[in-house]
């Protein structure tokens, strides 16, 4: 076909993903250490719940943005190459500056600081898949990145352990940082300034003219978009801000967990921003930016709509999965709650390295899953590895040695590997090429949602419906896992293309 993009080799590839490497090691870093800071610097275990929805809030606002305005970017270093490296010289700061916060209130801030700049370098990366590669070429793009991501994740995960090893200091005063974990995340600067810096000056992007000459035919077959109604928005607007009004209210009223105000204000706070849009449409104002990504949330191709909800039990599960997975290997296989002991403190160093063992299974799947794809389609690969992880996930409950959860983590390294890269597979074929980074940024929001609303109410299920068991947290998210495969076969794309 004379408008399709040409394929690239396997190092072309290699190279435009291997920055993802790099911002897995910040993110990896930040997973395994950030609470540990938060504690050593005071916080308490109720609090840090709280400052951890630094992650999924910023990802809801900054991704967006940044998916807009790098649509609309270009310039000698590209279109989306300057927010690769703008984004990595702030985060490698970040990474300087947190494990040297003296008091809480500074590695909070540093915290968020630190998701916005990830963010600003990882959302470019997931459109710069769908420009570069055609749709034949994405699912090994995204593979590509799935294998960056574990290889970076296991060896960030690791890298304090792997420095104690070698002599440097696991101690520190209190209200200090080990030496372990500050030279880690000067470490982690570095490789990711590297490896981001690596894919900007080895890759290279199509213009938008070529672009546009590339999209040229699957545009004429999309239905033209149709900007949403002031009357549209006001309605919306209420249907969301009342339920969340009112939530807040009996949270209040009836003294109900506090998480739960997480799950009130977002509701609230996505009606408010319905109903500004609805009174700057109303009084005909010029569109911008703000109104532009709300017009294309609610015009979302059909298909990006039925990934949402793969997306949405996939994460929910993933969230379950990192919040109490310590609670219950300590509590079920090590036969301890008390955090001070012996064995609780193993099995907590134990989850450790299951962990790390999933993100390396998650590099291995990431070169089996192409091989899935040519076999099985995208929707049908996608289901077996998420009823892969699935059974990794039920597995907890018959495993007595906790050794044997490593088998464990098989299972759950396909899931992970699977869920970085499938979806984005299905859905980068349908996306318009002026839109890819845009839809790129809404795409996270059902990455983000799921957690918020586990954040708020898995502790709730667990502690109502499984009396406070946190292993049935785990059920809970391999059913959820379930879910997600079976909602993978209901999307309906006509590109089962093959890696």
């Amino acid at each position: 076909m004379a408008n399709e993009k040409p394929n690239l080799s396997f190092w072309q590839i290699w190279n435009m993903c291997f920055g993802f490497l790099g911002i897995q090691f910040g993110f990896a870093l930040q997973n395994a250490n950030v609470s540990r800071i938060f504690q050593t610097l005071g916080a308490d275990m109720e609090t840090i719940p709280l400052l951890w929805i630094a992650g999924p809030v910023t990802g809801l606002l900054v991704q967006p943005i940044v998916g807009y305005f790098s649509d609309r970017t270009w310039t000698r270093m590209g279109r989306r190459r300057p927010y690769f490296l703008w984004g990595a010289v702030f985060t490698s700061a970040s990474l300087v500056l947190m494990p040297n916060s003296s008091v809480l209130w500074m590695a909070a801030g540093m915290l968020w600081i630190m998701d916005a700049a990830i963010n600003v370098s990882m959302q470019p990366f997931r459109a710069f898949v769908g420009d570069n590669l055609p749709k034949k070429q994405q699912p090994k793009g995204f593979a590509m990145q799935s294998f960056f991501i574990g290889v970076g994740s296991v060896v960030a995960s690791m890298l304090p352990w792997i420095l104690a090893h070698f002599g440097v200091s696991n101690e520190a005063g209190p209200g200090e940082i080990p030496d372990t974990v500050r030279y880690a995340f000067y470490i982690g600067a570095v490789v990711l300034f590297v490896a981001v810096g690596w894919t900007v000056v080895s890759s290279k992007e199509y213009t938008p003219e070529q672009l546009e000459a590339f999209d040229e035919q699957d545009a004429q077959e999309r239905p033209p978009v149709v900007q949403r109604t002031a009357e549209a928005y006001n309605k919306g607007a209420w249907l969301w801000l009342l339920p969340g009004l009112i939530g807040a209210i009996g949270v209040y009223l009836f003294d109900l967990d506090k998480q739960l105000y997480i799950l009130t204000i977002t509701l609230a706070i996505f009606g408010v921003i319905q109903l500004v849009v609805g009174k700057r449409r109303a009084a005909a104002k010029p569109s911008n930016g703000f109104d532009t990504v709300m017009d294309d949330l609610f015009n979302m191709p059909q298909i990006m709509k039925q990934l949402a909800w793969v997306q949405f039990f996939s994460w929910f599960a993933l969230f379950a999965m990192w919040i109490y997975t310590t609670a219950a290997v300590t509590e079920v296989h090590y036969g301890s709650t008390d955090t001070s002991s012996e064995a609780y403190n193993q099995g907590a160093n134990w989850v450790g390295v299951l962990f790390a063992a999933y993100n390396g299974f998650a590099a291995a799947a990431a070169v089996v899953i192409p091989a899935l794809v040519r076999q099985f389609g995208l929707r049908k690969a996608h289901l077996i590895n998420l009823l892969l992880g699935a059974a990794g996930f039920m597995s907890f409950l018959v495993i007595d040695d906790p050794r044997y959860l490593l088998i464990s983590m098989v299972g759950v390294g396909f899931a992970w590997a699977s869920i970085l890269s499938l979806p984005y597979a299905m859905l980068a074929g349908c996306l318009p090429a002026n839109k890819m980074g845009v839809y790129m940024g809404i795409f996270n929001f059902f990455i983000s949602i799921p957690q918020l609303l586990a954040a708020t109410i898995l502790g709730l299920i667990v502690k109502f419906a499984f009396d406070n068991q946190p292993i049935y947290a785990l059920v809970v998210g391999a059913v959820s896992l379930v879910l997600a495969g079976i909602c993978s076969l209901l999307v309906s794309t006509d590109s089962e293309e093959h890696a």
